[in-house]
């Protein structure tokens, strides 16, 4: 009867070794679940802000457009010299002196946009998005080499304009459209958005 009992006592001792053995595996399994579903939620609510302030940068390029345009028609000329009250260059190349706007470190760098336009309209106060609370900021540069009338040899050039704003060259017997052969430069708007948890978007668009 003795020896029976000790061999109990073995067995039981066994199942609890292998019992707790199976619990930190289990544990460790429970652990390793709870990081991963953390993770994961945190790529997509970076990924969702990310997105939220792509966005946004739509803003900065309608406002940037709007005074391209107001420029365009009440005086073409003040296109041909900077105005960096309203984050315009005229060209895409730096002056003698001047940081370099066409290297992508500088237009990364916070001093670059300290001084650059900020988006405007509605909802939006200051340059800041009020339902979401992005910051959105433009520069416009002109592709041309130097700041002088746009002409082929020193300007990126857009296709001539024919009829009511249509952009493709076609001849006037088609239709009979009537071609406008002056060609309009091309525009590079580099809109930074900075949002919320450090979030910060770079958008460029290129108009004519």
């Amino acid at each position: 009867m003795k020896i029976q009992i000790l061999q109990s006592f073995k067995q039981q001792g066994v199942v609890l070794f292998v019992a707790l053995i199976a619990l930190v595996v289990m544990s460790l399994a429970a652990v390793a679940l709870i990081r991963s579903v953390d993770t994961n939620t945190i790529i997509a609510g970076n990924m969702a802000l990310k997105h939220n302030a792509l966005v946004s940068s739509d803003r900065g390029v309608e406002t940037a457009l709007n005074w391209l345009e107001a420029q365009a028609v009440a005086n073409p000329e003040s296109l041909y010299s900077d105005n960096l009250a309203q984050g315009y260059y005229a060209t895409f190349l730096p002056e003698e002196g001047s940081p370099d706007l066409d290297s992508s470190i500088v237009l990364k760098a916070d001093a670059t946009w300290a001084a650059a336009a900020v988006a405007t309209g509605d909802g939006v106060v200051g340059g800041t998005e009020t339902s979401s609370g992005n910051n959105i900021r433009f520069i416009i540069q002109r592709m041309c080499r130097d700041t002088v009338a746009p002409a082929s040899n020193i300007c990126l050039l857009g296709d001539p304009e024919i009829g009511n704003g249509s952009k493709k060259v076609v001849p006037g017997d088609l239709g009979g459209a009537e071609i406008n052969t002056q060609q309009s430069p091309v525009y590079r708007i580099t809109t930074r958005v900075a949002g919320l948890k450090n979030t910060v978007s770079y958008a460029q668009t290129y108009v004519y």
